[in-house]
């Protein structure tokens, strides 16, 4: 009864209500399906099968069941998602604040402090005439 290209539909699960292909016997409890469906392991306990059977390959391809699906009528969605197409328009980037610090006044270097120290000590004193 589950035979590779057997129509069903999913009774039970996320896909439940869905048409799907059986595409691999696994073993006596398990089929592989795909369709309307995710393509996956499915308990045979949560499939119902129609009597439409299709021919299909073993572990056919996603294009092909999606070829037969548009044969039998069952609509099937495109299930990789397509990449997002970049902004034609550039948009304006965000800088960072910068705090502005104030202004120091440029002091005199320490080895200029030492000379003017050094030169007051040199000078001579005036003598003091007696």
């Amino acid at each position: 009864m589950f035979d590779i290209g057997r129509v069903c539909v999913k009774i039970a699960g996320r896909d439940a209500g869905k048409k799907c292909i059986i595409i691999d016997i696994i073993d006596n409890q398990y089929v592989l399906i795909d369709g309307q469906t995710r393509r996956r392991k499915c308990n045979i306990k949560h499939l119902e099968p129609l009597s439409q059977l299709v021919q299909v390959s073993k572990n056919a391809p996603a294009p092909e069941i999606v070829r037969v699906c548009k044969e039998l009528g069952i609509l099937v969605e495109d299930k990789k998602p397509k990449a997002k197409e970049k902004p034609k328009v550039s948009r304006p980037t965000r800088s960072k604040k910068r705090k502005e610090k104030p202004v120091k006044e440029a002091k005199p270097a320490k080895a200029a402090k030492k000379k003017e120290a050094v030169k007051e000590e040199k000078k001579p004193e005036p003598k003091a005439e007696a």
